[in-house]
């Protein structure tokens, strides 16, 4: 249920917003590719005269790799929970307060997920989902667990495919054997490699690209986030499900650099992110959850009331969610070079 007492007016936002943010000036967002609402953009930019550039990343990996690399010039990362923990323990991140705001109390406290920010003092818990399995029906049939849908080029000819993504593919190694996604035990992640690699020859990829392979009709079934539901809802044999055998949560949170050159306008745009129906016009486009509890007054229906998308507190807490793993990353590295190599 949502405590009206939190939710403030349009207007009072609005005056909280042009107290913080500057007149003008810029601000420069590095996200995952496709994951924000072009018009929340444009509205910020329109309220605040601030100039928005957004830069894009396909990985977690590759967003830390280039910041590793002395990238300059970014103000705001949308990092998983898990890499909002390494950049704090790399010295990345630049303490925000953005707790202290009034609109914070809108935050669902079970969406403070970082071990290193449990009150959220750094970083903002930005959006949430799943990463299930999309499949064809008419195709593939029914699919209720991870073993059935790697069955599916044996059962029918036809392809499927997982993210190029290492934890989230090794993730449902680990998974379907019983282990936590965030173990550190060398045995049990050779396991999870071992399982991926028995199921190597039925990947026709790992990508990114699977949402435009279903729809062309290049590949019958994919691993991948609930966002594509947005391009599968007008098509009725599209179907999207959470394995039986262990599903992954994914959640990003906004933080800002140390090295923020418009540190005042970044701050601006996380409290205008803090607004209600600026989280709900992410909803919208996105397909996926919000750590802003008030904004699920604004959400259309048909994502509310999708438990996919808006996933019951029941099943959430089922849900496995990505950690640092400290050292053993070295593990999952070498793990997932060897399924990448393999013929």
């Amino acid at each position: 249920m949502i405590n009206k007492s939190v939710i403030l007016t349009t207007g009072l936002c609005a005056s909280l917003l042009a107290a913080s943010a500057s007149a003008a000036g810029s601000l420069n967002l590095y996200n995952f590719a496709d994951y924000i609402n072009p018009l929340i953009l444009e509205n910020f930019q329109a309220e605040t005269g601030v100039e928005v550039t957004l830069d894009t990343y396909t990985s977690n990996e590759e967003m830390l790799a280039k910041l590793q690399a002395g990238a300059t010039g970014y103000d705001l990362v949308f990092p998983s929970v898990h890499m909002h923990d390494i950049l704090y323990k790399l010295d990345f991140l630049e303490e925000t307060g953005i707790n202290q705001h009034p609109l914070f109390a809108n935050i669902d406290p079970t969406a403070l997920r970082s071990k290193s920010d449990p009150t959220g003092n750094y970083c903002l818990p930005y959006a949430w989902g799943t990463v299930g399995v999309f499949y064809n029906q008419d195709i593939t049939g029914e699919i209720k667990t991870w073993e059935d849908f790697f069955n599916v080029p044996a059962r029918t000819g036809a392809k499927i495919a997982m993210v190029d993504d290492m934890r989230e593919v090794l993730g449902v190694g680990l998974m379907a054997n019983g282990y936590s996604v965030n173990t550190t035990n060398a045995a049990e992640i050779k396991v999870a490699t071992d399982y991926i690699l028995a199921r190597k020859d039925a990947i026709s990829a790992f990508t990114y690209a699977s949402p435009g392979l279903i729809m062309g009709g290049d590949i019958a079934a994919a691993q991948f986030f609930v966002g594509f539901t947005q391009g599968s809802m007008t098509t009725d044999n599209i179907k999207y499900m959470l394995p039986e055998d262990g599903t992954s949560l994914y959640q990003e949170d906004i933080c800002m650099l140390k090295s923020a050159p418009n540190k005042d306008n970044a701050k601006a745009f996380m409290e205008f992110m803090l607004i209600p129906e600026n989280a709900a016009l992410n909803v919208e486009l996105l397909y996926n959850g919000s750590p802003n509890m008030a904004a699920l007054e604004f959400i259309p229906d048909n994502i509310k009331n999708d438990p996919s998308i808006t996933v019951p507190a029941g099943k959430l807490s089922q849900l496995h969610i990505f950690e640092d793993v400290g050292k053993a990353l070295k593990l999952y590295d070498r793990a997932w070079n060897t399924i990448k190599a393999s013929n």
